[in-house]
């Protein structure tokens, strides 16, 4: 198997990624992560999540911007959780928590600021569907969940469903979703049209009583 090596600069920081053809992307960073680390400001504080890591592009970089104690970084894959270690102490952040997990299941932590993922895109949509009620738990009040994917209307029915609203960046072709955990508005919002359905159920059963 043979390997390449990345070497790249985003945000200011040079960072060297090695991978082989078992790794999305091989030869080159993605565009659709480019485009997503574009729109995330990330700062002292905060806490990440790489959601379906990689060879570790988003994670490694946060680290190397926050600290490498503010980051965890999951994948469903043994060889990307395997590479995406190789790549941590490649760019001096070997303490980075990179761990196994199919989506959300093995991360119980529930005080994320940013969840990062660009999800496969030829899945059936119940990956991303996991991706974003599961994120939707574990962020914290005002935290930020951010996706990257080549489909509008889906994506963006689901994260308005799930989050209350959702802002949307178009970048060299690729759509860039980032959705604010509001949820006590959101609450409201819900008790309020539960209220309301109340109110309508009891107009409909007056008229037809009439």
């Amino acid at each position: 198997m043979g390997y390449t090596m990345i070497s790249t600069t985003i945000k200011n920081v040079n960072l060297q990624f090695e991978t082989d053809s078992s790794n999305f992307s091989p030869n080159e960073i993605d565009t659709g992560t480019l485009a997503m680390l574009s729109v995330a400001n990330f700062a002292e504080g905060d806490k990440i999540l790489d959601l379906g890591c990689g060879y570790g592009v988003v994670g490694i970089l946060a680290a190397r911007l926050i600290g490498q104690e503010r980051i965890i970084m999951c994948d469903i894959s043994e060889s990307a959780v395997k590479q995406a270690k190789i790549n941590a102490a490649l760019n001096q952040v070997p303490n980075i928590d990179i761990r196994l997990s199919d989506g959300l299941r093995n991360v119980p932590e529930h005080d994320f600021t940013y969840i990062l993922s660009n999800p496969p895109y030829h899945a059936d949509f119940s990956v991303p569907k996991h991706f974003i009620e599961a994120g939707f738990q574990k962020l914290t009040l005002g935290g930020k969940f951010i996706m990257v994917t080549k489909r509008l209307d889906w994506y963006k029915n689901k994260l308005t469903a799930v989050f209350g609203g959702v802002k949307i960046h178009t970048i060299n072709g690729y759509y860039v979703f980032i959705a604010e955990k509001r949820n006590r508005v959101f609450k409201e919002k819900e008790k309020n049209a539960s209220k309301l359905s109340k109110k309508l159920q009891r107009k409909q059963i007056k008229r037809r009583r009439r």
